[in-house]
């Protein structure tokens, strides 16, 4: 089983890694465009509102509802039964995300005063920021009904890693990033303020990720013609499951948005600053955390319907030791790099030096809490498998409200022009906190505890981590010396601290005796 989850954890993290590393071309082409000015805080903060929707609806919670109850009929049901439940979910999610994203396009106004309070309230005052409340309003019409494109996307992704086939949907946000990227090139020098052109680039994307994965399913003879079936049984399990995990899936998502509404009140930048820093930490995350999470929930969901709890805490112990051999170096990794990596990735055009040194303090202050978002990726799907997803909402409500207690507290703390820092602490704190009382619920349960191969594995990750970080510091040039650099020589600068860094820890871990043999393996001999 385990070498099953290894191949196709490696070829998730592939194709993911080729969707994040156009994630960040297209990054670098809005930042020299926009750079970290008011226009750009509007575009990432219109950007931020269907992201979150999209949590929510489709490879959310969604996915987490939906992934252990089609599991549960490919066990028990027959293919024609399969069929029927797929066309009443597709229906019955189809017309419901359909009426969120007309609402969401006419009350687009009633939608930015929610989540920018910080602009509205200038509009209403006739302050400076007031422009931004109204960009604002009529971008979010234009971005919106991505929701729609990608929860049906979301639906068709679902089914094809049900199917064992990952490879598809891990591919498939690729369009968005080159959607993105021509809106740009082609379209934003055509409009007066580019990031309307740039809006356009979500929808376009969108519509395109649809129909790239429309044959997939077409072939796997699972493009069924949607039914609604509210009161289908299959709908009611998935319904039940769905809506506490609407907020246990989607805690960080939530703790982000607490982020933009408080960094509209912010120094201007705070949003563009908070924002970039953030795409940065998402590239490991999505490249092993959600990877891993992805592979790992349809097996944990047969395991379960198949009572075979051993399995069960033998795939969870796995999934645990891959988070801590690659969170470990990437956490570090960032904090070390964050300056380099930001400087090369988005400092040009309107990106300018003092950017780049803003967003790299956000960009250490998250990624202080990456292992633990990953972590949690990975141990939600202990319960959600189990079609309990009661206990992770209770737990997020935690979460959420200690985040919004580290956000009053840090960014007060810091003040007006830094208090953006304080908000990504607060994020990685609470973060922190959701990982560890998830962990302890699973262990109290008697559902997975850390087995002592696994928690030996982990210190000798960390050791050779730290040791990485420093020699990765030691070599690294001052700030002012990549400023200094020509563009060539930055890249060369930064894949010569990313060489050094990857041979050190894997080096030092192959020195501690750790061999591919243990990442097969289900338990670390």
């Amino acid at each position: 089983m385990s070498k099953k989850l290894l191949r196709s954890g490696a070829i998730v993290s592939a194709m993911t890694l080729i969707s994040r590393v156009l994630g960040l071309v297209r990054d670098a082409f809005i930042a020299a465009v926009l750079g970290a000015g008011p226009a750009a805080d509007v575009y990432l903060f219109v950007a931020k509102i269907p992201n979150f929707m999209r949590r929510l609806f489709a490879e959310g919670a969604f996915a987490q509802a939906f992934v252990p109850v089609l599991s549960e009929y490919q066990e028990q049901k027959s293919k024609d039964e399969i069929r029927y439940f797929i066309a009443c979910v597709s229906g019955t999610l189809g017309t419901i995300v359909t009426v969120v994203a007309i609402l969401g396009v006419i009350l687009s106004p009633l939608v930015v005063a929610l989540f920018g309070t910080g602009w509205f309230i200038e509009w209403l005052n006739g302050g400076a920021d007031g422009e931004k409340y109204e960009l604002a309003s009529l971008m979010l019409k234009i971005t919106f009904p991505y929701l729609w494109f990608i929860t049906l996307v979301g639906l068709c992704g679902s089914i094809l890693n049900a199917m064992g086939r990952f490879a598809v949907s891990s591919f498939t946000p690729v369009f968005l990033n080159l959607a993105i990227i021509s809106a740009v090139v082609f379209i934003s020098p055509h409009f007066e303020e580019p990031a309307v052109g740039i809006a356009w680039g979500w929808f376009i994307g969108g519509l395109v990720q649809l129909l790239f994965q429309l044959p997939f399913l077409y072939k796997a003879n699972m493009l069924v013609k949607p039914k609604w079936g509210w009161k289908d049984p299959g709908v009611v399990k998935i319904r039940t499951l769905m809506i506490p995990a609407l907020f246990g899936v989607s805690v960080s998502q939530i703790n982000l948005l607490f982020d933009t509404v408080i960094a509209t009140f912010l120094t201007t930048g705070s949003v563009s600053w908070l924002f970039f820093s953030d795409r940065l930490l998402e590239f490991p995350l999505g490249l092993f955390g959600i990877a891993i999470a992805t592979v790992i929930l349809p097996s944990l969901s047969r395991q379960h319907s198949g009572q075979s709890p051993q399995q069960f805490r033998n795939t969870m112990d796995w999934a645990v030791r891959m988070i801590l051999m690659m969170g470990f170096p990437a956490m570090l990794g960032l904090m070390v790099l964050a300056q380099p990596m930001i400087t090369v990735l988005f400092m040009r055009g309107a990106f300018s030096g003092n950017d780049v040194l803003m967003a790299s303090y956000s960009l250490v202050a998250y990624a202080t809490g990456l292992v633990s978002f990953m972590l949690i990726k990975v141990l939600a799907p202990g319960f959600y498998a189990r079609q309990d997803t009661k206990t992770p909402v209770k737990i997020g409500i935690k979460a959420m409200i200690a985040n919004m207690v580290f956000n009053v507290i840090l960014a007060t703390a810091l003040g007006y022009e830094f208090g953006y820092i304080g908000l990504a602490l607060a994020t990685a704190l609470s973060a922190s906190c959701n990982a560890f009382w998830l962990y302890r619920q699973l262990k109290a349960d008697g559902v997975y505890q850390f087995s002592a191969q696994t928690f030996t594995f982990g210190i000798k990750a960390v050791i050779s981590a730290l040791i990485m970080a420093s020699a990765v510091y030691y070599v690294n040039p001052t700030h002012q010396a990549w400023l200094e650099m020509s563009f060539d020589i930055k890249v060369l600068e930064l894949f010569k601290l990313i060489t050094v860094a990857a041979v050190s820890y894997f080096g030092l871990l192959a020195a501690m005796g750790v061999r591919v043999k243990h990442l097969k393996s289900e338990t670390l001999k």
